[in-house]
Formats: structure tokens, sequence, C-alpha cells
């Protein structure tokens, strides 16, 4: 990545906030300007013209209009995988929400924040298996690029995904179920935004549950070795927070459920870590405030699954973050791998979390056909010295063929990612039958799927 994308000025910014409706200015009000940067201001988009459609139908009206676009949901990418030269189609008009209690799913619109449906969903009673650590993503840029929660039985998001509706590069829409296209389904979920615009998500639900969240301190990364999948297993959901400093996670994050004894008293001890008699962030000196109760007071489950509230601004603001997963099998060689560096990453990040992720069958999720460990890096917004480390992290991480994230920064090539999905192949095809043209391919796409 040019570091010319990086850390503009605001009077670059402030230039470039042009946008482009698809109705007429005369017919309805002017849409709201999209920041022409991602959300922690780290990444600038390189398009001016954003179409905003409001329906399904000005979405087939935007694609046929231009000859080359990206969809751009609510800009937590920190890698160029929305950018375009030409356009893209924001996907915040697509709002709607279906509900289908007897068949338990959700229809929703593609622009759709995960914290609206979940308020929505509880209010009729239901719940999603699972959320992010922050709440303000879009539900189909999560799904699309395979982000996630924690929880060693929970799947990635894109896991609850039944059925996807999209339009395609000539326009025409089309949807696939999980109940019938089979492996064109599993292909077309987590599909990098490379077949369409991905207008309407069909969900899983189930009923609405409440949980707690208690927070531990100084877990020796000793206790890793013997008890790492005891640990990780621990609740519904769990995260470490290290700075790979002292051998040790700062903080360990435990989420229950109370259906499954979770408001119970937590131990003052665990695996010899201190229960907090606080609320933390997870960043040592970042204010507690912009999280999630913690102190095992029950709350619904959309208010504790996430780690970061919806009303702020979540993590630290301005940073860039870069993930990568591993086998679970190999956790604990893959955290000694990372700690070794920790001369040369401690000085640039905020924070590391590290969670564990179920196997899915979705052909380009990180998780594909293996239960992983993901090792995600908060960093300080200083690309120069960030991107000369992440290829030694990368080089640590190659025996267990670490997969990216594929919304986050890395350094890996087209040549080198093929290797780490069986269904690479398969997904190009697919990519083909749906954008022969590649109208929805951009330079993130050529280079580390494309080649």
């Amino acid at each position: 990545m040019d570091k010319r994308d990086f850390l503009k000025g605001s009077a670059a910014l402030a230039a470039t906030m042009a946008v482009a409706g698809i109705a007429d200015a005369t017919d309805s009000p002017a849409p709201t300007p999209v920041p022409r940067e991602n959300w922690s201001g780290t990444f600038h988009y390189h398009t001016n013209k954003v179409l905003q459609p409001a329906n399904v139908a000005e979405v087939q009206d935007a694609v046929r209009s231009v000859n080359h676009a990206r969809a751009l949901g609510t800009r937590h990418s920190f890698n160029g995988i929305a950018d375009s030269t030409v356009a893209q189609i924001s996907t915040l008009g697509l709002k709607d929400v279906l509900l289908d209690a007897a068949a338990k799913t959700v229809k929703v619109g593609g622009g759709i924040k995960y914290g609206e449906l979940a308020q929505q969903l509880d209010a009729k009673g239901f719940a999603l298996h699972n959320l992010a650590s922050l709440p303000h993503i879009s539900v189909a840029g999560s799904i699309a690029t395979a982000t996630h929660g924690s929880g060693v039985r929970n799947g990635n998001l894109a896991t609850a995904v039944s059925a996807i509706e999209l339009v395609a590069a000539d326009g025409a829409v089309h949807t696939l179920s999980r109940a019938k296209d089979g492996e064109e389904f599993l292909g077309a979920v987590v599909g990098l935004g490379a077949l369409g615009v991905v207008t309407h998500v069909t969900l899983d639900v189930q009923p609405s549950y409440q949980m707690t969240q208690v927070v531990y301190e100084d877990l020796d990364f000793g206790q890793l070795e013997h008890n790492f999948a005891a640990i990780m297993g621990t609740g519904y959901s769990l995260s470490l927070f290290t700075n790979w400093q002292k051998h040790q996670a700062w903080e360990v994050w435990i989420k229950r459920r109370v259906d499954q004894g979770g408001d119970a008293t937590p131990p003052p001890m665990f695996y010899g870590a201190t229960l907090a008699t606080k609320k933390l962030h997870p960043v040592v000196g970042q204010s507690a405030e912009k999280t999630t109760e913690q102190m095992n007071t029950v709350g619904k489950w959309y208010e504790r699954l996430p780690h970061f509230k919806m009303e702020f601004t979540p993590s630290t603001g301005k940073e860039i973050q870069t993930e990568y997963f591993v086998p679970f099998e190999h956790a604990y060689e893959a955290v000694l791998a990372v700690e070794s560096l920790r001369k040369q990453i401690t000085p640039h990040i905020f924070v590391t979390e590290v969670r564990a992720i179920a196997a899915d069958d979705l052909w380009m999720s990180m998780a594909y056909q293996r239960k992983s460990l993901a090792i995600h890096f908060t960093w300080k917004p200083e690309w120069e010295a960030v991107q000369k480390i992440l290829p030694q992290i990368e080089a640590k991480l190659a025996p267990f063929q670490a997969r990216p994230h594929w919304a986050k920064m890395f350094a890996l090539k087209a040549a080198q990612i093929d290797k780490l999905y069986p269904k690479a192949n398969d997904f190009k095809a697919l990519v083909a039958k749906y954008d022969p043209q590649g109208k929805f391919r951009n330079e993130f796409l050529q280079t580390v799927l494309f080649g």
C-alpha cells in the first residue's frame, strides 16, 4: 500500500467530499456527504463519487451507471478492499428489517449496523448468536470479510447467514440460500465485495438471552502452554489482551450467558489472574466509559457481547488494525512466535487481542475448515513503522499457515494467499460468473487475490 494513502491532512479530506445521489436533486433532499476516509482516518479513498441508493432498484441503477464500482458500508475496513478510483456505492440506505419469528430468521438491508439491528431484534424477543467487538459495523460489510466475535464454539458473523441477495455487474438481482444453492452459496457469503453489491442478508436468530461480563488481570502466558483450550473455552466468549511485555495478558475478558450459569459469582482467581475490582478498557490509559458493562452485572446480549458501546467511538479512534488466524492446535506456538518480536511490536502498538473462532465451511472465511486462534493488532497510526513489522510477523506465523483478515492491513500477496485457501480457484471462477468484466475488481483484489 502506497504511503500516500495514509494520514493525509484534513484539507485534502475537505476537498474530496463530493457525493452523487441516484435520484434528481429536485426530487429528494441532497444525500449526506460520505467521508472520504475510513472511520479511523488512516485510509483515504481514491474517488470522489459516492452513489447513495435507497432501495434495491436504485442499487441496480447505480451499478448499471458506472463501469467500475465498489460497495461501501460503514467504512470500518483498514485497507483498500472498499476502495475505487471510479465510484463507490454506499449501502447505508438499505436498512429494512423483516423478522420471520416462525422460521427464526431475519432479512435485513445490507447497510444496517449490527448495533441497530440488535436493538430491533431484542425488542421482538430475538438475538444473534454473536457480535463483533464493536457494534458500529454494517451487516453486509462484516459478512463479506468474515468479521467475527469470540468463542471456541461460535462461528464468525457470516456463519449466521442463511440467504444472501446481491446485485451483480449487469444490474441483475440474485438470491442464493443455504437450503438451495449448496457450494455456490458457501462461496458467495464471504464474497469480498467481488460478486456484486449485497443488498439483503437473511440471518439465523435465536431467543433473546442475557449475559454478564467479568475481567481478570495479569494472566501469565505460562498458563497457556497446557491450559490454552480450557482458558479460551471458558464462558461463551473470551478475549486476552496484551502488549507482548512481561510474558502475560494484562486483561482477560470473559462473557457469560445467564442461561448457561453466567450469573454465578466469579472466582477471585482465574488460572493465576486476579479478578478486576473496577471497570477497565482493553487499552491501558483509555477511559472505560466507552466499554460495555463489566463487574458481573446482568445485561442484554447486545450490551455485553461487544467490547464497546454503540454511542462511543470504539477502541482508540485513530488506529491501524491487522489480524492473523492460525489453526487452534498451534495456538501456543503462534503466541510465542509473535512474542519473540515484542521489541519491534510494542513501541508501535496500542494492544493485541487474542480470540478463538469455530471452524466453518465458507470458502473465503479465515476459519474455513479449521478452528482458529485470531491474533489481532491495534496499531498506533504509524504506518511507516507498521509496514516494516508486518512481514516479520507473517514470517514468524508462516509455519502455521496464518490467514490475514481481509479488511485489515497485511503484506501477503496473491501467490501466498492462494495457498492458504483450498477453494481460492473455485472462488475466482464464481467471481467470473457474476462479474465477467471485472466491474467490482479493484487494486486490492488484484493484489491479494488475482495476482
